[in-house]
């Protein structure tokens, strides 16, 4: 058992755990959640011992062994197999000995043990944790040193399991992943023996994978059975309570109140009265809930064009004149949500730079729009940032003429908060860098948006903010990620790519889960789930309401258009009202600026009514839609 116990720590004077205290029990799989910066990580290194806490203790069984993923991943000389294998520093202790050993009896204990451990199957093990992983046979016998930083993260994340620690630590293990690695990650996490605790933000693992949550907030730990959704749904129950708990305390105070207010100096209610103050003075006084929110993503809005936006016509694609991909008959419509699966390597981020011109075709054709203008987002463009610049002057090099209130907007509707615009993008979370991406990616208002892995980094609330962006965006979406359930919310229609081919795929994520599992337990898998015209007739279901709530976004969107400029026309006028000068001059010049400001003034609660009159009519339009889901 892993016991916390009043556990108080604190880094630069900001404190991240005040009397914190759990206990989890042995064998559990604990998801840990909590906001990005909340002090996760923290806790990690603090039960490892790299960090002393301030007060309080963590206390673990004597001898217990703790894994995570190593800091240095491996990148010598040495076949992958082998690092993976030498991770069981017991079995590698044993075998070494084995062969120095000259005492029988010694020679005996040395095998029965290698026995209990199961040395004879290593090897098969640590070959199927590998390609599960995404490495298949030929390439576990490569070095290390072949690999990127990327996968060799990869073999890391399979030692550690390899090893089969008391006590495992994974810190977001799904963000080196892709799909088909995370969903095998989640089924080998399902069915782990030991204890295990895992920070992270995919639903998915949360919900598959673990049998318990423990949530961080307000520097407390507090413990909950079940996966992420149970979670949710328990805590947000619990909140309702605390709320209307709170409110029924509040009617109580000011009826208690009333009563002393009233009667306090009476002669005939004093002894009331005075009871009644020492009832208030009792009375514990209930927390008020006050739910911290992300900010919300806004994406702009381009204008329509024809369809198609884009088509491929007997094109292949490939590098140095050899195809990865060939005999694509592709087409994109503005209105599409198009989820690319298939394992690392077989060319979905091929696929996407061909979708945004960034690969030629090498045969075929490629037709697209005149107008046609593409965003694209890849996690390793947060990494090429100028971790000397800040938000607000990446913004002004790309859009030098535009006005610094104008920058500060733009980046805000992505959400990056005003309080970090000036901020150094090194000192930045991997979160707060990732939604500036998505801003420089979306900065052109483009048709189509190709998001390649946009979630590492981003906390669950976050991700929720960005499927509520992208299902309200009027452009085309093309989707690359590990996460199933953005793939589940956002994508209308689901393309393969295997085998130097793209197909259509006509089940669901739960479908293609199965169909991977299916396949890594030695079964056949069959690309055309049951009830795929169900499926296909649900995707075309969710491109028609999307189609019909787009001119009630149009409306919104323009009348916000409005109230912005109405916003910076008064900031002009209100310059000139403020200017010294101005007062040196004819008198009528000032009434006339001033009732100009009152004309400014009337438009802006004009221009408001109308915009939320707009906005009234699309969420009864979203909620009827969701109703008729």
């Amino acid at each position: 058992m892993l016991t916390i116990r009043d556990l108080t720590f604190a880094i630069a004077g900001r404190p991240l755990f005040e009397g914190a205290s759990a206990q989890i029990p042995a064998g559990a799989r604990v998801g840990i959640v909590g906001r990005n910066g909340t002090g996760k990580t923290t806790l990690f290194r603090l039960i490892r011992g790299e960090l002393s806490p301030d007060g309080g203790e963590i206390s673990l069984p004597p001898r217990a062994r703790i894994g995570g993923v190593a800091q240095e991943v491996p990148a010598g000389p040495e076949p992958l197999i082998e690092i993976v294998l030498a991770a069981d520093e017991e079995r590698a202790r044993l075998l070494a000995e084995a062969e120095r050993a000259t005492d029988p009896a010694r020679i005996a204990e040395i095998h029965a043990r290698l026995a209990d451990i199961q040395a004879h199957s290593a090897e098969a093990r640590a070959s199927t944790i590998l390609a599960g992983l995404g490495f298949p046979a030929p390439d576990q016998a490569r070095a290390a040193a072949e690999f990127s930083g990327g996968w060799r993260m990869r073999v890391a994340l399979a030692a550690v399991l390899f090893s089969a620690p008391d006590l495992l630590l994974l810190d977001e293990p799904t963000n080196y992943l892709d799909l088909e690695g995370a969903v095998w990650l989640e089924s080998y996490l399902a069915r782990y023996p030991h204890t295990m605790l895992v920070i992270s933000h995919d639903r998915g693992l949360l919900n598959r994978a673990v049998n318990t949550t423990l949530h961080l907030e307000n520097r407390r730990l507090t413990l909950y059975g079940g996966g992420y959704d149970t979670f949710d749904r328990v805590r947000r129950e619990k909140l309702m309570l605390q709320a209307a708990a709170a409110k029924k305390q509040q009617a109580v105070r000011a009826h208690l109140q009333s009563f002393v207010d009233r009667f306090r100096y009476k002669a005939s209610k004093a002894k009331q009265a005075q009871a009644r103050v020492k009832m208030l003075e009792k009375m514990e006084p209930i927390a008020a809930v006050i739910e911290s929110s992300v900010a919300p993503i806004h994406l702009p809005e381009p204008e329509e064009l024809p369809p198609p936006l884009l088509a491929f016509e007997r094109a292949s694609v490939g590098y140095d004149g050899r195809a990865v991909l060939s005999r694509l008959d592709l087409r994109i419509d503005q209105d599409d949500r198009i989820a690319l699966l298939g394992a690392n390597g077989e060319g979905k981020s091929t696929l996407a730079k061909l979708i945004s011109d960034r690969l030629a075709v090498m045969e075929g054709t490629r037709r697209a729009s005149s107008k046609l203008r593409i965003g694209y987002f890849a996690q390793h463009q947060t990494e090429e940032l100028d971790t000397a610049e800040t938000p607000l002057e990446i913004l002004r090099r790309a859009r030098p003429q535009l006005e610094p209130q104008k920058l500060r907007a733009m980046l805000a509707a992505g959400g990056t908060g005003a309080e970090i615009v000036e901020t150094r993008v090194g000192e930045l979370s991997g979160g707060q860098k990732a939604r500036l991406m998505l801003t420089m990616a979306a900065l052109d208002a483009p048709h189509m948006l190709i998001l390649d892995e946009p979630t590492n980094h981003l906390d669950i609330e976050s991700r929720e903010a960005l499927v509520s962006a992208l299902n309200g965006f009027s452009g085309a979406v093309i989707l690359i990620s590990h996460d199933a359930h953005l793939v589940e919310a956002v994508a209308d229609r689901l393309w393969l790519v295997k085998g130097g081919r793209v197909a259509p795929y006509d089940g669901d994520m739960d479908d293609y889960r199965r169909l991977l599992l299916a396949t890594e337990r030695g079964g056949e898998g069959t690309q055309a789930p049951p009830h795929g015209s169900a499926k296909r007739a649900g995707r075309r279901s969710a491109a028609e309401i999307r189609k019909a709530l787009a001119p009630l976004r149009a409306e919104v969107a323009a009348c916000e258009a409005r109230l912005e400029k109405i916003a910076e026309m008064l900031e002009r006028m209100d310059a000139k009202l403020a200017d010294p000068a101005l007062y040196q001059g004819p008198a009528d010049r000032i009434e006339a600026l001033q009732i100009k400001r009152g004309e400014i003034l009337e438009g802006q609660e004009r221009a408001e009514a109308l915009w939320m009159a707009a906005q009234e009519k699309l969420d009864a339009a979203e909620a009827e839609a969701r109703a008729g889901a």
